[in-house]
């Protein structure tokens, strides 16, 4: 038996993941609202797919309800699936992982069992800080607990088919009562598993988000250079640079990430390039690349609006179009948009529309302070300005491109 702490979108799909290989997993989340949804068969955020398998696996083996003790004494693994967010320092604030660690030790249970970080922590988390943690608390305990680090690789969007069907399994993993269990629990996904430290574990994690926040920092920084420059195509030559096969062979899933835009954002990319820029500088290593990264993440928002800025005026009606972090997704966490829009509103551009496919709701609210209109579809939108700004590369929007050009297009996608 399995319990999962947190159900956003890494817990959900992992319990319903497991719950659909037959396990019996327990569901746990201190949210009420968003568990009230769950238990009336409704996801509490866009994600394909999740709703048919809740509605298949809840209150078969997948349960909401069970008491918090029963479910740790019932279970032979507990994943941590809940959040790490950045710290004022930018490194991981660890407080809720501590926190769950805290309440499955408390459960008065001698029966082993292995505690899995899931939650996305930069590398020595469990060897410096959770290991040693959990070692102080059972000196007075009779009590034998494993753990591992076991990173997700889902993207939003596309949770399920990355969870249910994944390229690789990574398990940090350092004693064989725990790698016995989890080699149990994933066999029946039929993946490569590769068992590593607890550093190793944490670290491929970061290795692969690094990655491509570095590739979309490069590729904005490219952009400005050439617009600089003067006289060149942006969204034609990168779209020239995908037929290169050495990088960009079928599938060319890498041309998502080379590829200039308005800055990356979501929950992962942002949070974890900084916490690894941070942990390296607490271990003396100075990583230009990655501190790099992170300025031109910043600094192509500010090119943005002051594009926006040097060709509008102030009273003029400005249309923002897209405000989630990707297409596909209501995320609004750390999305561009709102840096830009933020800019805007401080520069006096008080006269600001928006429109989202998904995440207008969602937007407003995160972010109420931000004082902007919100309209529910595409051709309100264009009604209502001759300025629009292309800010999320959604589908919808390349389909009514001979709408959209009519406008005065500031297209932060390259999507025409």
């Amino acid at each position: 038996m399995i319990t999962i702490l947190g159900l956003g979108f890494v817990g959900l799909t992992t319990g319903l993941g497991f719950s659909k290989k037959g396990f019996k997993t327990f569901g746990i989340d201190i949210n009420e609202e968003r568990l009230n949804k769950l238990r009336n068969y409704e996801i509490p955020f866009h994600e394909p797919h999740l709703k048919e398998v809740l509605t298949e696996t809840l209150g078969t083996t997948f349960f909401l309800d069970v008491p918090f003790d029963e479910a740790i004494k019932n279970s032979e693994a507990v994943f941590i699936c809940v959040g790490t967010p950045s710290a004022p320092d930018g490194s991981a604030d660890l407080k809720y992982i501590l926190a769950a660690i805290d309440q499955i030790v408390d459960v008065a249970d001698r029966k082993f069992k292995v505690i899995v970080t899931k939650s996305t922590v930069p590398p020595s988390t469990v060897s410096k800080r959770v290991k040693p943690y959990i070692d102080e608390k059972l000196k007075q305990l009779d009590r034998s607990i494993g753990l591992a680090s076991n990173p997700e690789f889902l993207r939003e969007g596309y949770c399920w088919e990355d969870f249910i069907e994944p390229d690789r399994i990574v398990l940090g993993v350092e004693d064989e009562k725990s790698k016995d269990i989890l080699n149990t629990i994933y066999k029946p996904f039929n993946a490569p598993i590769h068992y590593v430290s607890y550093n190793s574990a944490e670290y491929i994690k970061y290795l692969s988000n690094t990655l491509l926040s570095t590739l979309i920092s490069y590729s904005n920084e490219m952009s400005m250079v050439a617009d600089a420059i003067g006289d060149i195509d942006v969204p034609t030559a990168f779209r020239i640079l995908h037929e290169d096969k050495r990088w960009f062979g079928k599938p060319a899933s890498m041309a998502k990430y080379v590829y200039p835009g308005c800055g990356y954002g979501g929950y992962c990319l942002p949070k974890d390039t900084s916490a690894l820029d941070s942990i390296a500088k607490e271990h003396g290593v100075t990583p230009h690349i990655l501190t790099g990264n992170l300025k031109i993440n910043n600094e192509v928002k500010e090119f943005v609006s002051n594009k926006i800025t040097s060709k509008v005026k102030k009273d003029e009606p400005i249309g923002i179009l897209g405000l989630s972090f990707k297409p596909e997704s209501d995320d609004v966490r750390l999305t561009p948009s709102k840096d830009i829009i933020e800019k805007l509103l401080a520069q006096g551009y008080t006269n600001l529309f928006a429109y989202d496919p998904l995440a207008n709701n969602e937007f407003e609210a995160a972010y109420p302070e931000l004082k902007i209109q919100y309209e529910k579809s595409l051709p309100d939108i264009l009604s209502k300005t001759d300025h629009v700004v292309i800010l999320t590369g959604w589908k919808e929007f390349k389909e009514n491109e001979n709408s959209i050009t009519q406008k005065n297009v500031f297209d932060y996608r390259y999507m025409f």
